[in-house]
């Protein structure tokens, strides 16, 4: 992606995932496209069931390769409980941001900012 020079727009997005299951593989919380900055301010994992669940979280560069932000097995979320990433870090252009979880019924939420140069 070029450096941008001309005019564009920033706004604060979110996504979210309500229930989401370890059977539904890995999920796609930002969906890069082209001549976009992506800021991820923080992402909110709650455990809504009543055993602990493991979560993996990586960014795919240009939607290939995978590289490990949370490697499988680093954020082990007891029962019921929430764990909140709060690093920030950038994607860009058609970078991908995707999550897995071993356990049943996790709530996530990203909060991000969307930079548009198109």
């Amino acid at each position: 992606m070029a450096i941008p020079s001309g005019s564009g727009t920033e706004v604060l997005k979110r996504s979210g995932y309500y229930a989401l299951q370890s059977s539904s593989g890995a999920t796609v919380l930002i969906n890069g496209v082209a001549n976009h900055i992506y800021t991820v301010l923080s992402v909110v994992i709650c455990n809504r069931t009543a055993s602990a669940t493991t979560v993996q979280m990586y960014c795919q560069p240009d939607g290939s390769g995978q590289y490990e932000l949370m490697g499988d097995g680093f954020a082990n979320v007891p029962a019921q409980e929430t764990f909140v990433w709060n690093d920030k870090f950038v994607l860009t252009g058609t970078d991908h941001l995707v999550l897995t979880n071993s356990g049943s019924h996790a709530d996530i939420w990203v909060s991000y900012i969307d930079q548009d140069w198109t």
